[in-house]
């Protein structure tokens, strides 16, 4: 097997090929040769003469591996994930604690040797369909993160030149600012303004904005033909039921679509018994899967205990997931009149307030309500196997 750790950077990429595992990796480092391929036709060329058969990278961005990994698929080569976490973990049990660009290549090479027999210790592979529907959902949140800067230049620019409408609200202010339609009203108003005139600099900005919202639309209609796959039917319903808006539902399916890959080969949640920390004569239940679940969604704590000292810190999965379930709990439990007129809304929404009434942190509350919202889920989710 021809083995390749892939250390990805801006404008090229570190490769490291290894045909068998080696005894003393940190001896074995000094000796091996690395290959750096740029962007371009010569290092792509450079790369591909390699010929792996598997190709071991870590998921540095949509963009930066994107270039790299479609050309190694393309050329049949495998591609496997491995997360940062545990590279570097693996990367000090080389005995390699300096980081450089070599040290990550040739320990991603060495990960594969090490534990290719154990595929939940690499990221799973998300299909064609998820996959374009996770692109197309960072492309929203990069368009949604660069209106508001565009906004707030616009607004604070017509304080002084047409003041009478700088907080307004509307798409039709926005598209007469930026001369795409025409209205009498808003020309009535700009005749009698007080302000110094509207100069050529925001009509460019509006016109921008225009643009954006324009291509966020074309997006959203090529999530919705994503999301229309015949295998999503199932996972909408409860993702209906649970009051997720459209743009939520596409990241969550672009993280755990299948639900089956968290379970074991029956199709059930893995769990294990284990020894208490605290009692020793005491047996506790590990639920694995939704372990993996939660983690997967970036909702899962990362114990940190020394001595008497325990800590726990959410460390992993996916940061859009997170940031989507909370906007989810601000904008459909916290305020009452919105929540899901159902066992969820009942159940979820019964945690906010009883932890509200007691005087609780908001931020406490707010972990509370989503861990168990996470356990909830997933127990709906897999209930549409049966």
């Amino acid at each position: 097997m021809r083995i390749l750790g892939i250390d990805i950077c801006k404008g090229s990429v570190v490769a490291c090929l290894l045909t068998e595992r080696p005894n003393e990796p940190r001896q074995f480092l000094f000796k091996t040769e690395f290959f750096n391929c740029k962007a371009d036709v010569t290092g792509l060329k450079t790369l591909l003469d390699l010929k792996p058969d598997i190709a071991v990278m870590e998921p540095t961005g949509v963009n930066y591996s994107k270039l790299w990994g479609t050309h190694l698929v393309r050329a049949g080569c495998r591609v496997m994930l491995v997360s940062h976490n545990k590279l570097a973990r693996h990367r000090e049990h080389l005995d390699m604690p300096d980081k450089s660009d070599e040290s990550d290549a040739f320990a991603l090479a060495c990960y594969w040797w090490d534990y290719h027999d154990q595929p939940r210790r690499f990221l799973q592979d998300r299909d064609q369909v998820s996959a374009k529907i996770r692109e197309k959902v960072l492309r929203l949140g990069h368009l949604a993160r660069v209106q508001s800067p565009i906004i707030n230049r616009i607004r604070q620019d017509l304080a002084w030149q047409f003041p009478e409408v700088a907080m307004s609200q509307g798409v039709v202010m926005w598209e007469w600012l930026a001369l795409e339609k025409e209205s009498k009203r808003y020309d009535r108003i700009y005749s009698e303004t007080v302000g110094l005139g509207i100069e050529t600099s925001t009509h460019r900005h509006a016109k921008r904005l225009i643009d954006i919202w324009a291509e966020e639309r074309e997006i959203e209609a090529e999530l919705e033909e994503l999301m229309a796959d015949s295998r999503f039917i199932k996972y909408r319903q409860v993702f209906d039921k649970w009051g997720f808006g459209r743009r939520v539902q596409a990241i969550l399916l672009s993280q755990i679509f299948p639900i089956e890959s968290f379970l074991d080969d029956d199709g059930k949640p893995i769990i294990q018994w284990g020894k208490s920390r605290r009692k020793k004569d005491k047996r506790i239940k590990r639920h694995i899967s939704l372990r993996r679940f939660t983690k997967a969604l970036g909702c899962a704590p990362t114990e940190r205990s020394s001595g008497d000292k325990e800590s726990k810190k959410i460390v992993g999965g996916s940061d859009v997931c997170r940031v989507a379930l909370w906007q989810w709990l601000f904008t459909r439990i916290e305020p009452i009149k919105y929540r899901p007129k159902n066992d969820i809304g009942e159940t979820i929404g019964r945690i906010v307030d009883d932890m509200k009434q007691g005087g609780r942190p908001i931020r406490l509350i707010r972990m509370t309500a989503i861990a168990k919202a996470t356990k909830l889920l997933f127990k709906d989710l897999v209930d549409i196997l049966e």
